[in-house]
């Protein structure tokens, strides 16, 4: 917020200014009503077990018109060169995939990736979509430079926090938005339902979309069902589903009802039990043979998560120059391959300077922040390494940005990264103003994950009155105006303990057990 003591930075002066006008107790107030908002509604999170109130912060991230300009061309980038590299190695079935025959990147770490899938090889999305929906993680370093933390394009989750936020703040801070030109939020779900209905199969004149969630058990379920609610589209479980003949149908109290396009909460691994978990009970038995005839499509793609995994993600500069003939906007942050030869060594003997994250990790889990682990955590680690390299990597400690956050009556500095999402329609890669800027509220730690005892804090980007290339032509370039409901919001966590647990549930029920 500030640029040096008393001096804020130019995107931050009305909001400073509306802080300096305020008491100390007027801000906790707002604070205060702002918490029980959010639990009155139902905003929580599971948090060691025990369901909380998310927490959302009182001052709010201010990003301005020039640098979202920046953020927003990044992105997609990063998204466009995704999309490349995924219809590279699981539309060209029987060949080398492109990158691989140019040597920019192994074939073997590809093959060897959890989430690269052979299941789903040769199969060509209609409009040739992969990626409908991103969650690109931004973080700011030191020198005040975006870079990018990971990517997320399996089953990106979190769009329901913008939208509760905005919908809070815009509610307990009315006077900010009277007085500042504030990029919307609210046009998310029809973007989104825009991009679901262009990736339906040829021959859909009038496309039927649902949303498919692993059901009540999922602790994302209220974003699951927000979203279904705010597209206007039916909400179903793997159960309310059938193959038949190829297609997708949808079993209705007036008869089955053909499905043309699958937007999809729940992990790879649980969504065809003839090719993936045979036991998954979340998924459609053939749903996979039913992609292959072109007659539904699943958004996300099935084996997106190959782009996911954080060892690609170190391919990511050389696979944007490679495909697009471009410099990387948004750079990575250093990354150190563990499996390539010298590195692992030189890891081992740094470990207790670097963060070492599994390379298919989520949610902050199995990460250690080297500086800040002891001795038996260290020695366990060096282990895992030794034994597996190809499973993880490694980074300098970043000391990400910093925004003043209200902590016990007071304002202190808290680290925060920055998740923007992105929403590809097939004609262009589309990027909601703002994102999640997630922020770790213990004092000076550095994982932001609302699973790791994190809050959010709302982004708020400044417009300049002049349209992005990349908004959509009928997004309004005003004052945000909120209008839906807030949803019960998720936490940050592995989908696959998630949809285990719905799954284990299920199958209590079924046995007669209590859950």
């Amino acid at each position: 917020m500030l640029s040096e003591p008393g001096a804020p930075r130019t995107a931050y002066k009305p909001v400073f200014h509306t802080l300096r006008a305020m008491t100390g107790q007027t801000l906790k107030e707002r604070a205060d009503t702002l918490a029980r908002s959010y639990l009155d509604q139902g905003v929580t999170f599971d948090y060691a077990g025990e369901e909380r109130p998310f927490p959302l912060d009182a001052v709010p991230r201010v990003i301005s018109a020039h640098e979202w300009q920046v953020i927003e061309s990044g992105v997609v980038q990063r998204v466009t060169a995704l999309e490349s590299f995924l219809d590279d190695i699981y539309s060209r079935e029987g060949e080398i995939p492109r990158a691989v025959h140019e040597g920019i990147i192994p074939w073997r770490l590809i093959a060897s990736s959890t989430h690269y899938h052979r299941a789903v090889m040769g199969i060509r999305p209609s409009n040739g979509v992969r990626v409908h929906v991103a969650g690109v993680d931004l973080i700011r370093d030191e020198d005040g430079t975006f870079r990018v933390l990971e990517d997320n394009v399996r089953v990106p989750s979190g769009v329901s926090y913008v939208i509760a936020n905005r919908r809070a703040m815009a509610n307990v801070f009315p006077e900010a938005f009277a007085t500042m030109r504030i990029r919307p939020v609210h046009d998310y779900p029809r973007m989104l339902l825009a991009a679901l209905r262009a990736a339906a199969p040829d021959g859909a004149s009038d496309p039927t979309v649902v949303v498919l969630t692993p059901g009540v058990f999922n602790s994302a379920y209220f974003e699951h069902a927000l979203l279904a609610r705010m597209m206007g589209v039916e909400l179903v479980e793997g159960r309310d589903l059938v193959c038949v003949g190829g297609q997708v149908r949808m079993r209705t109290t007036t008869g089955d009802k053909p499905v043309d396009v699958i937007y999809r909460r729940i992990d790879d691994e649980f969504l065809d039990p003839v090719h993936f978990h045979g036991d998954s009970v979340l998924g459609v038995a053939g749903l996979v043979s039913a992609m292959r005839s072109g007659r539904v499509t699943v958004a996300n793609a099935v084996g997106n998560g190959v782009a996911d995994d954080k060892l690609i993600y170190s391919y990511l500069p050389e696979l944007i120059r490679f495909y697009l003939d471009e410099d990387p906007i948004l750079g990575n942050v250093d990354t150190y391959r563990c499996e390539e030869p010298g590195v692992l060594e030189h890891v081992l003997d740094h470990l207790h300077e670097m963060v070492v994250k599994p390379v298919d990790g989520s949610g902050g889990k199995g990460l250690v922040v080297g500086p800040k682990a002891d001795a038996a955590t260290l020695e366990r680690l060096r282990g895992q390494l030794s034994a597996d390299p190809r499973g993880w990597i490694a980074q300098p400690v970043v000391q990400l940005s910093t925004v003043p956050t209200f902590i016990d009556g007071h304002l202190a500095p808290r680290h925060v990264d920055l998740r923007p999402f992105a929403v590809n329609d097939g004609e262009r890669v589309r990027v909601l103003p703002g994102g999640l800027t997630r922020v770790a509220l213990p004092e000076g730690e550095l994982v932001v994950n609302s699973s790791q005892g994190g809050g959010s804090k709302d982004t708020w980007v400044l417009s300049d009155r002049r349209p992005s290339p990349n908004a959509p032509s009928r997004l309004p370039d005003n004052r945000e105006v909120v209008v839906m409901s807030a949803p019960t919001a998720s936490h940050e966590d592995s989908m696959r303990e998630q949809q285990q647990q719905q799954q284990q549930a299920t199958r209590r029920a079924a046995g007669g057990r209590t859950c």
